[in-house]
């Protein structure tokens, strides 16, 4: 189980092929890869995460452990971007190994959906007319209420 938060940017295939050399023994992985979205009707230049990496480090890692028991996961991995990052960057990736399919999938969506709403980042967008705080969603909300 890895957890990293860094402010280097990572390759999403290199990463995924660490993560699969792991071991023999898994039926299933599942990941997912998040990058920054610059929407062309409202376009970003670049988009600034803010974190205490020790706060950070230490909650994803209860957030994995949670995930590894819950779905009984072979593996792991979070890795979680900040600094200033720009449109196509990857920002996280979330790499689930067990035993079969549907555990991988549903550990990941589940990873995603706490990172989503209770990982300790901060999001601000750089647009051509200036800068502004990423504000909550409902949907993400209501996305982790699910598992509760």
């Amino acid at each position: 189980m890895t957890v990293r938060v860094t402010t280097e940017r990572f390759d999403p295939g290199a990463e995924l092929n660490t993560f699969l050399s792991a071991t023999d023994n898994a039926g299933a992985a599942a990941t997912f890869t998040g990058v920054v979205r610059s929407n062309p009707q409202d376009p970003i230049t670049a988009l600034t995460l803010e974190c205490y990496p020790e706060l950070a480090l230490n909650q994803l890692n209860d957030l994995l452990a949670q995930a590894t028991n819950r779905f009984d996961l072979l593996a792991a991995t979070i890795i979680h971007r900040y600094g200033t990052l720009h449109p196509g960057e990857p920002i996280v990736q979330v790499m689930t190994l067990s035993p079969h399919r549907q555990a991988a999938f549903e550990a990941a969506e589940f990873l995603m959906d706490f990172l989503k709403t209770d990982a300790p980042f901060w999001k601000q967008e750089t647009t051509p007319q200036g800068t502004h705080w990423v504000e909550a969603k409902s949907a993400d909300d209501e996305a982790k209420a699910r598992w509760e």
